[in-house]
């Protein structure tokens, strides 16, 4: 198998989906006590999130890729960044390490592929939904892209960094997602991507009102197929590939 680097801890509570899921899969998979070979660099959310709020994308972004080098000095074969907003500062991280980064907007755009959506509502932090590096990612896919009115995203954004990145749970920020899936839905998304790694924990896609594509899924799904295969998912740019000689496959 191929060894997995995570850079994780934003939040830790999502970063432990990671952990579980790719280990569950890898299970499934191979049988017996088999697991995955994985590493994980847990950020002090605190210090990234002072960053986020400063707006400090540079100080941010290196502090990433301090994490990445870290990682792949341990043996890490490629690197995940367990969270969507993050992905803003992907390409430090790319230019810091020589391994593959498996970007979740890659994956995604793999997984909603399979599923046959080609329109899908985001919901996430204001970044994630507002900025150009998330929406960006998923149009160069072929995928159109829906967010919620600005009023609806700050509302959301509040949730997730006064509640959610907090482990913090309940139900009437549930229906608020809830409510923001279907309003999406209405507008002609095809399925609404969970695109903070905290959403899934909240409403489950197997609850959701609507068709929702989990990012940590399609993360820890690209994920792998990575480690059992040493398939990446096809992207623009110098994401898509191999690694160890194994071919990539948009099937996996």
């Amino acid at each position: 198998m191929h060894r997995i680097g995570l850079l994780g801890g934003m939040s830790w509570h999502s970063t432990e989906q990671y952990y579980r899921r790719i280990n569950t899969a890898v299970a499934h998979a191979k049988g017996g006590h088999s697991s995955a070979p994985l590493l994980i660099d847990s950020a002090d959310f605190a210090e990234i999130r002072a960053f986020q709020i400063a707006e400090d994308w540079p100080a941010a972004g290196e502090a990433l890729a301090d994490s990445a080098r870290r990682l792949v000095a341990g043996g890490a074969e490629v690197l995940a960044i367990a969270t969507n907003l993050m992905h803003k500062v992907a390409p430090a991280v790319e230019a810091a390490v020589e391994v593959p980064l498996l970007h979740i907007g890659d994956a995604i755009a793999d997984q909603a592929h399979r599923q046959g959506a080609t329109t899908l509502g985001v919901l996430g932090t204001a970044p994630t939904m507002l900025d150009t590096f998330y929406r960006a990612r998923l149009e160069a896919h072929g995928i159109d892209v829906l967010v919620p009115d600005p009023d609806t995203c700050a509302l959301l954004h509040r949730r997730i960094f006064s509640e959610l990145t907090l482990g913090t749970f309940t139900d009437s920020t549930r229906v608020e997602f809830a409510a923001a899936m279907g309003d999406l839905r209405e507008r002609g998304a095809d399925a609404v991507v969970l695109g903070c790694t905290e959403i899934g924990i909240l409403v489950p896609p197997a609850s959701a009102p609507v068709p929702a594509l989990d990012s940590v899924d399609a993360h820890v799904a690209a994920l792998t197929r990575f480690c059992l295969n040493g398939d990446l998912p096809l992207g623009p740019g110098p994401l898509s590939g191999t690694a160890s000689g194994v071919p990539a496959s948009a099937a996996g």
